[in-house]
C-alpha cells in the first residue's frame, strides 16, 4: 500500500470528481460496515471527527452504548472502479477510536496493529499472503442466493466448462485496478468453486485487502447475476472453501525463516514459530474457523486440514511448509476459512508464533501423507491431535487460553465468546432438516 497523506487524499478526491466517501470498518466478526459521507465532509472525517455508536462494532445493540470515532487511514483511499466517474465513490478504511483518540477496545484493526508492533519490537516485520476460495451460485427470481452452482467444472478446468471464468476475470481486473497484486486465479475442485491468490504484503495491508476482497468479489458477482459465497461449507458432498494464509517474518531484508545451514533450510526461528502456532491452533480455531458451518469443512477427508501438525506435503495438517526457500520461505496455515475476521485471525496467529519464538518451542517432527489412514495409536505417538470438532468445543478452548484471550483484549474477547456461545446454543436447540429427513417417518 502506497503511503498517502491527508492532503493527498483531498487532492485525489478533487482530481477524480469524487462526490461520496464510504468510511469502512469491520465489526468484531469481520463483517464490513460503512458510513457514507459527501466529499464536503472529507476534511472533517480525515481528522477523526465522524462519530457513531459502538453497537455497530460490537455486533449487538444493548441499552448502553459508547460514542466512538472513525479515524481513516489515508493510505487506504481508493476509488471504486465500477461506480460512475462523475460523482465518483471512494472509500477509506478506518480505525475505531474512543472520543479521546485512544483505540476502541473492540477495534479489530487496532488489535492487529498492537501485535505487529510487538513483532517489530522483537526485530520482525510480518509478511502475509493469501489464497481465497469461494463459490459462485445462481440467484432465484427474487435475486436471493441459492446453492445451485452454475457449472460442473473441476480443478483448474477452463471455459467452456468453467462458466465462471468471465466473472473471475472481471474480479481480478477490478481488484488490480484497486491496487491488489494477484498471483493467480483458477477454478477449484467443486462445481462453482473458485480461488484467487493474493501476493504477499505487510500484515495490516493484507487484512485490509481481505475484507475489501469479499466486498469487491460479491459486488462483481452480482453484476454477472451471481452470488459469491464465502461460507466455508455451503453444499453437502462438495469441497469446502478455505482461506490459506501464508506467513513469514523478515528481519531487515532477510527472511528470518530461512537458514541454508539447517535441515530443510528452515531456521530455528521458523521452527519455534511453527511450535507456537501448533501450541495454540486448537484455541484460536474459534477465530480462524468462527461459525458453526466452519466445522462441516474440517471433517475426515483427503483435503481436510483438521490435524494439529505440520508437514511439507500433507493436505491434512493445519500447517504446511511449501518448498519455496530463501526470501519466499513461509509457513502456510491451511485451516482458516473465509468467514473469519482476518485482522483477528492474523493477530492471534502472529501472537502464537511470537510466543513460540520467545519460549523456543520445538515442534514435533513433521508428518507426511494421508493422516486419516493412520491408526489412532500412531497419531498419538506422533503427537498429532484433531482440531475442535465443532464451534462449541472451539469456544471452550478459546476461553481457557490466556495468551489468545489477552491478545484479543478482555472486552473484545468477552463479547466475541459470548456471541459464539449464543450461536452454538441456538444451533444445538434448532431442529434441522437432516433430523426431519432421518427421523420423522421412522419415529
Amino acid at each position: 500500500m502506497r503511503e498517502m497523506t491527508k492532503l493527498e487524499v483531498l487532492e485525489q478526491a478533487q482530481e477524480h470528481n469524487v462526490k461520496f466517501i464510504r468510511l469502512q470498518f469491520t465489526d468484531i466478526f469481520g463483517v464490513f460496515k460503512n458510513i457514507a459521507i459527501t466529499v464536503e465532509e472529507l476534511p472533517k472525517a480525515l481528522e477523526g471527527e465522524i462519530t457513531f455508536d459502538s453497537s455497530v462494532i460490537d455486533g449487538k445493540a444493548v441499552n448502553r452504548e459508547k460514542e466512538i470515532r472513525l479515524r481513516p487511514d489515508p493510505s487506504s483511499f481508493v476509488i471504486f472502479p465500477w461506480r460512475p466517474r462523475e460523482g465518483a465513490v471512494a472509500r477509506l478504511i478506518c480505525d475505531v477510536t474512543n472520543h479521546d483518540g485512544t483505540p476502541y477496545e473492540c477495534c479489530s484493526r487496532s488489535v492487529l496493529k498492537r501485535v505487529t508492533g510487538e513483532a517489530e519490537s522483537m526485530g520482525y516485520r510480518m509478511r502475509v499472503g493469501a489464497e481465497v476460495e469461494f463459490f459462485l451460485f445462481h440467484t432465484d427470481d427474487k435475486n436471493n442466493p441459492t446453492t445451485a452452482t452454475h457449472d460442473t467444472a473441476g480443478f483448474c478446468d477452463l471455459s467452456p466448462v468453467d462458466l465462471g471464468e468471465n466473472a473471475r476475470r472481471d474480479m481480478v481486473l477490478t481488484l488490480e485496478e484497486m491496487g491488489f497484486e494477484i498471483s493467480s486465479s483458477h477454478h477449484e475442485f467443486a462445481p462453482g468453486q473458485h480461488e484467487i491468490s493474493l501476493k504477499c504484503d505487510d500484515a495490516l495491508t493484507m487484512c485490509d485487502k481481505l475484507v475489501t476482497f469479499r466486498f469487491v468479489v460479491r459486488t462483481i458477482a452480482r453484476r454477472h447475476g451471481l452470488h459469491a459465497s464465502f461460507m466455508p461449507k455451503p453444499v453437502n458432498g462438495l469441497s469446502g472453501s478455505a482461506l490459506h494464509i501464508y506467513q513469514s517474518l523478515f528481519s531487515g531484508e532477510d527472511n528470518a525463516f530461512y537458514d541454508p545451514g539447517n535441515d530443510n533450510c528452515l531456521s530455528e526461528t521458523a521452527l519455534h514459530y511453527i511450535g507456537g502456532l501448533l501450541n495454540h491452533a486448537g484455541s484460536f480455531a474459534a477465530i480462524t474457523n468462527p461459525i458453526v458451518n466452519s466445522y462441516k469443512r474440517l471433517v475426515p477427508g483427503d483435503l481436510s486440514p483438521c490435524f494439529i501438525a505440520w508437514s511439507p506435503d500433507s493436505r491434512n495438517t493445519v500447517i504446511k511448509v511449501p518448498a519455496n526457500r530463501e526470501k519466499e520461505t513461509r509457513v502456510e496455515m491451511r485451516n482458516p476459512d473465509p468467514a473469519c475476521n482476518p485482522y483477528l485471525a492474523v493477530a492471534v496467529m502472529l501472537k502464537a508464533g511470537l510466543q513460540g519464538i520467545r519460549n523456543k518451542v520445538v515442534p514435533p517432527p513433521p508428518v507426511t501423507g494421508n493422516l486419516f489412514s493412520l491408526p489412532p495409536e500412531e497419531c498419538r505417538n506422533r503427537h498429532v491431535v484433531r482440531l475442535p470438532r465443532n464451534l462449541g468445543e472451539a469456544v471452550q478452548l478459546l476461553k481457557q487460553d490466556k495468551l489468545i484471550t489477552e491478545t484479543l483484549g478482555k472486552v473484545l474477547a468477552g463479547k466475541y465468546i459470548s456471541a459464539k456461545e449464543v450461536e452454538w446454543d441456538q444451533f444445538e436447540n434448532h431442529v434441522h432438516p437432516w433430523e426431519i429427513e432421518r427421523y420423522l417417518a421412522v419415529f
